[in-house]
């Protein structure tokens, strides 16, 4: 179990690095702005991009429907108004505390009085897939780009490897293109973690709804190729799936590495507490790359959703600003995904023993929506195709408490 860092903090500081520059990175530097902060803040990201929105990137984007202007998160006007030195393309390969530096890819040192980690998460990679061309993963949109000129260069046959939430909408929006589709996923229930064994199983029935198939309870043993292209997937059960084209969505790993040495408590992710704020004074830690105990799951946590992001900029640019470690709100976290026209929503926390039990709609014709129950205590809600019931009920959770 994972013990909350004692929050260090020093007077407001004059100069802030955000290292990051996507969602978590980006609504930071607005929240200190908005919070009256007029300091020095720097803003360093490792793809050449302005910021983006990723959600859509796996469905309007890879579909055609949306271009990368559309993605921006913000406009030049608003950027300039920030007074924000942006540093894109440019990789953090250490951080040293105690000399208040940042250390680049091109050995440039950033001197700065306090540091907001957001650099996010990297794709798992599988072993043998390594320098074969046809082989994806998706987290930016540099993927995105790839993929689709990949699914739409006359190659009908795509695996996807993982059927979580990303796997699932990549399988639903290459249908959509008319694509052969096939989903491979190591377990028996694919989303029993996120959403216990009914619903998603439920879930994964949309798959089989639009003719796609899924394998489950199989790992991956290989691939084969030919002139250095993938031509098909060899599952550990001896099965050998043609492919021309391979997605592998098979989980993430925090982007940490570059904090190495600089005594940052990292466990999955940085340590955090509940204002943000690591054991090193003025270190803090938002998004994707942070676990933070939250009041919805009762334990630490990297919550990989939108919405968290947004929540813990605020929190982190309170907490720098005050001096102390201020405490979030009791937000419950909140994810979507659409996947072949299907709208799924879900709400709070499927904790361990939560059972579900619609309270709207049919979970036949998939429109429904159902509370996840605990000891007489709603954790959670999931809906599919009922956004305004669902964003009713949501407002209404409140945590069920929990020891971290």
């Amino acid at each position: 179990m994972t013990t909350a860092p004692t929050t260090a903090l020093t007077p407001v500081p004059r100069s802030i690095t955000v290292v990051g520059a996507s969602l978590a990175g980006l609504s930071t530097v607005r929240a200190l702005r908005a919070e009256g902060y007029d300091g020095a803040l720097t803003l360093v990201g490792a793809e050449h991009h302005l910021p983006y929105d990723r959600p859509p990137l796996s469905k309007d984007f890879l579909k055609g429907t949306a271009d990368a202007d559309s993605l921006a998160l913000g406009t030049a006007e608003e950027y300039d108004g920030l007074g924000v030195e942006w540093l894109l393309g440019e990789t953090a390969t250490r951080l040293d505390p105690a000399a208040r530096t940042v250390t680049l890819g091109g050995g440039r040192e950033l001197r700065t009085d306090a540091v907001v980690v957001a650099t996010g998460a990297t794709p798992r990679r599988l072993p043998g897939t390594e320098g074969l061309a046809g082989i994806h993963t998706l987290r930016t949109l540099d993927d995105a780009v790839a993929l689709r000129a990949d699914l739409t260069a006359g190659s009908p046959r795509l695996v996807v490897i993982g059927a979580g939430f990303i796997g699932a909408e990549v399988a639903a929006t290459a249908h959509a293109l008319g694509l052969r589709v096939t989903v491979v996923e190591a377990v028996e229930v694919p989303l029993e973690r996120a959403l216990g064994r009914e619903m998603g199983l439920l879930c994964a029935g949309l798959h089989a709804d639009h003719g796609v198939e899924l394998l489950c309870g199989t790992g991956v043993a290989g691939f084969t190729a030919d002139g250095g292209r993938v031509t098909g997937v060899q599952l550990a059960d001896g099965r050998l799936l043609p492919a021309d084209v391979v997605l592998v969505g098979v989980g993430v790993r925090p982007n940490t590495d570059w904090l190495a040495g600089s005594g940052v408590a990292v466990d999955d992710g940085v340590v955090c507490d509940a204002g943000c704020a690591t054991k090193i004074p003025n270190v803090l830690a938002v998004g994707d790359v942070a676990r933070v105990p939250h009041p919805f799951t009762g334990r630490h946590a990297r919550i990989e959703h939108w919405t968290n992001a947004m929540e813990q900029a605020a929190t982190a640019a309170r907490t720098l600003l005050s001096g102390a470690s201020t405490a979030p709100r009791a937000v419950p976290p909140y994810f979507w995904s659409h996947q072949y026209g299907a709208m799924i929503q879900l709400a709070g926390h499927v904790a361990p023993g939560a059972r579900p039990r619609v309270v709207e709609g049919d979970l036949d014709t998939r429109s429904f929506v159902a509370a996840y129950e605990l000891d007489g205590h709603t954790t959670a809600y999931l809906s599919i195709n009922q956004p305004k019931l669902f964003n009713r009920l949501r407002r209404g959770l409140t945590p069920l408490l929990a020891t971290p």
